[in-house]
């Protein structure tokens, strides 16, 4: 007799992974294709050229065939590249701004504002043969470059200015103030351009995000220095002329600008008669930047409206897949309600073709722009917390994108990993600590990855019994595995295209534990003995995975933070509780953003103390003393001062990009000191006093200082002011140098010059 298999069965095409499903707007079932970019490619070209294919496709697709586009993460990208363009130029016309205002006169405004575009022109050439791209940090080098580049030009130009005025033949004066300010020139160049080198040279997460940053800085700055000593002094030859008779605004702003070097003159004179107020502003200033400085919090990095939110949701062990795909309907239903929603992707059983995790889901919600909407990424993302908190048939947690890291995933920021010797070590101490983390106020969520939950069938076969009644073990094994498993049985051929064919029992026949008891299996005989005579069941719960850490059993357990606190707060309270309930035998870790946040803040410290080191060096062999280099090196506690108070009036973090800021101001800062101490030593090798030599030298340096610091200070104001929504991130490393550069401005014309009598030789060198 045939018995056919539509006797016994049915078949039907259908997914090879039936416990998984992807939802779109609407929550209308769609299949997603997701591009992710090789390391070091272009994204902007690959979506791009994506896009023109998906048009094409689009020409041969049936009508009831919808294609479109779920999510471009790369229009964060341009937009934030736009908004850096932008910048740049708000950036040079506020730098042009300010060059014109101090010299009032367009013809001589043009010769430093020259080196501006020369130097950055430069700077791309110099990432075009050092293989860069041009991305987000490359092109923040580049604004921070265009208020410095124009320093040394500023200072040679003006220097060549000031004598001209005097009767001086332009020609003869580009040579002689050209030749009298070439050595705080370089030193200064160098100066700058070595703080840079520990930048460049970092590893990790830092390294890899700011290399390209220091070489471009640090490149625009050399370019700078090298305009400044050629052709600077040739257009200042032949552009300024002595004149008889200034223009209308010359003669209108030239009084205030005389009051305020005069008035700048006899207060320098009265503050050096009393030196010593100048040692107790420095320890003040140390004082402040220790007792400040503790108070301000700390983080990776601010966190950026990038208009992209995730929820993700976690059930018990052993919930089936229906169940699940039943929860995760009613959140996107909620989600896909928001006003704010632009698209939704939903995904249930989120294994991308494995059958591991149908207890989990995924849902993403991509946001309208932030100006286009009048809640902000982090208001949305409380009020869903508050919303799926109320809903307990899962674990479920809103995550923001975190602004920059080297993790991918979809986890909280906090992530403490416990090592343990042993796993029964680790089991009895994990509960006691995530009892800890749940009821302490600086998390709003916690969770771990290790669990203990999932129920599991284990099958014991009774060897003894099966061999008397003429069953063997494999047949036992291969009988559970084809009506269990969906195992492959073959292929098949259609439309020209192989499918698998996959067998399996009716789901009514594999849903409960008990129906394996009911299977039948052919002894030697060819008779049938049902299973229940042959295996013993029994039910246990294990962790689902076991997870090692450097070689040691581990749990990581992941935190989201309250509001208010940030990432370096989270570490710390997790730290505490680990020093509460760890005994010696385990040890700890970070893993993720919490990782990249230790990281970065530990090669940043040692940037920054390289960073000085190297400055002191470098000025010690430019001016063969170890007295002037250290009057130069005082600027930074001063500028360190104002960064950290500002930080602190403006309520912002210490973060790895107010880390940068902090090196960066003291390259800027230490080049005030420069001009101030190489002028007096000139001053005083001339034969006059060191307490005229150095007055005489911090006047007629105040103009160039002055104006050298204001376009800084501009150049790095649209930084501060946060111009679109993908600058947050960058704000403090802008407050940090303008705060720090204003600060140290003030001080510096006054401290510097009362520290020199201290701390120079009493005797000049001759100059050559």
């Amino acid at each position: 007799m045939i018995v056919r298999f539509k006797d016994v069965g049915n078949a039907r095409t259908a997914p090879e992974n039936e416990r998984t499903i992807l939802r779109g707007n609407g929550l209308i079932p769609m299949v997603g294709v997701a591009l992710t970019p090789q390391p070091g490619a272009n994204y902007i070209e690959i979506v791009d050229e994506a896009f023109r294919r998906v048009e094409q496709i689009k020409k041969d697709l049936p009508e009831d065939i919808k294609v479109g586009v779920a999510q471009d993460t790369t229009q964060t990208i341009r937009k934030a590249i736009t908004e850096v363009e932008e910048t740049i130029i708000l950036a040079f016309l506020l730098v042009v701004l300010v060059i014109f205002l101090f010299l009032r006169d367009w013809r001589t405004t043009m010769i430093p504002v020259i080196a501006i575009p020369i130097s950055l022109i430069g700077s791309f050439f110099i990432m075009y043969i050092s293989d860069f791209s041009i991305n987000i940090l490359s092109l923040l080098g580049i604004v921070l470059a265009t208020g410095i580049v124009v320093d040394d030009a500023i200072v040679v130009m003006e220097n060549i200015y000031s004598k001209v005025e005097k009767g001086m033949n332009p020609t003869e004066a580009a040579h002689s103030g050209t030749k009298e300010i070439v050595f705080a020139i370089i030193s200064t160049t160098i100066t700058l351009a070595a703080v840079f080198l520990p930048i460049i040279f970092l590893s990790g997460l830092t390294g890899r995000l700011f290399r390209e940053f220091g070489v471009v800085v640090a490149g625009s700055v050399i370019i700078s220095a090298v305009v400044s000593l050629t052709l600077t002094p040739m257009m200042s030859s032949k552009i300024l002329k002595h004149r008889e008779r200034e223009n209308w605004l010359f003669r209108v702003t030239e009084p205030f600008f005389v009051g305020m070097i005069n008035k700048y003159h006899n207060s320098l004179k009265k503050f050096v008669q009393r030196p010593w107020v100048g040692i107790i502003i420095m320890l003040v200033s140390v004082a402040l930047i220790f007792f400040v400085g503790k108070g301000i919090p700390t983080e990776l990095a601010p966190l950026e409206d990038k208009s992209r939110l995730r929820v993700m949701s976690t059930a018990p062990e052993g919930i089936s897949y229906d169940k699940m795909d039943e929860y995760n309907l009613s959140i996107a239903a909620i989600l896909d309600t928001i006003t704010e929603k632009e698209s939704l992707i939903s995904i249930t059983a989120p294994g991308f073709g494995s059958t591991s995790s149908v207890n989990s889901s995924m849902n993403r919600i991509t946001l309208i722009p932030p100006n286009e909407r009048k809640k902000s990424q982090a208001q949305l993302a409380a009020e869903l917390t508050a919303i799926v908190q109320k809903m307990n048939f899962a674990r479920s947690f809103v995550v923001q994108e975190q602004t920059i890291g080297s993790s991918r995933s979809s986890s909280l920021p906090v992530q403490f990993v416990i090592q343990a010797p042993n796993f029964e070590a680790l089991k009895k101490v994990v509960p006691i600590f995530m009892d800890a983390a749940q009821n302490n106020p600086a998390f709003n969520m916690v969770d771990l990855d290790l669990k203990f939950n999932k129920p599991e069938l284990r099958v014991e076969i009774n060897r003894d019994k099966a061999r008397e009644m003429g069953v063997s073990v494999k047949d036992i094994a291969e009988t559970i595995q084809l009506i269990f498993s969906g195992q492959r049985y073959g292929y098949y051929i259609f439309n020209g295209k192989q499918y698998q064919v996959i067998g399996q029992a009716e789901y009514q026949f594999r849903n409960e534990p008990t129906d394996l008891t009911t299977i039948s299996v052919k002894n030697k005989k060819g008779e049938s003995v049902q299973l229940d005579n042959l295996v013993i069941l029994s039910y246990e719960s294990t962790p689902p995975q076991l997870y090692r850490y450097n070689r040691f059993v581990s749990a990581t357990v992941s935190a989201g933070l309250a509001d208010g606190l940030t990432l370096g707060q989270g570490i710390e309270e997790m730290n505490k509780i680990s020093e509460q309930v760890l005994n010696e035998r385990f040890s700890t870790s970070l893993a993720g953003v919490s990782k990249d946040f230790s990281e970065g803040s530990s090669s940043l410290l040692f940037a920054f103390l390289l960073a000085l080191v190297l400055i002191y060096l470098v000025l010690a062999a430019q001016f063969e003393s170890f007295s002037d280099p250290l009057i130069i090196m005082l600027t930074v506690p001063l500028a360190l001062t104002g960064a950290v108070l500002s930080l602190w009036i403006f309520g912002d973090t210490l973060n790895i990009f107010s880390e940068i800021g902090v090196i960066v101001l003291v390259g800027i800062v230490t080049k005030n000191g420069i001009l101030i101490v190489e002028f007096a030593n000139q001053r005083k090798a001339a034969g006059l006093p060191i307490r005229e030599a150095v007055v005489d030298a911090a006047v007629k340096r105040f103009r160039p200082i002055l104006m050298t610091s204001l376009a800084t200070i501009l150049g790095a104001l649209p930084i501060a002011m946060a111009l679109g929504g993908a600058a947050t991130s960058r704000i403090p490393m802008g407050i940090v140098i303008i705060g720090g550069l204003s600060f140290s401005l003030i001080l510096t014309l006054y401290v510097i010059p009362a520290l020199y009598i201290y701390l120079t030789s009493k005797k000049g060198k001759k100059q050559l």
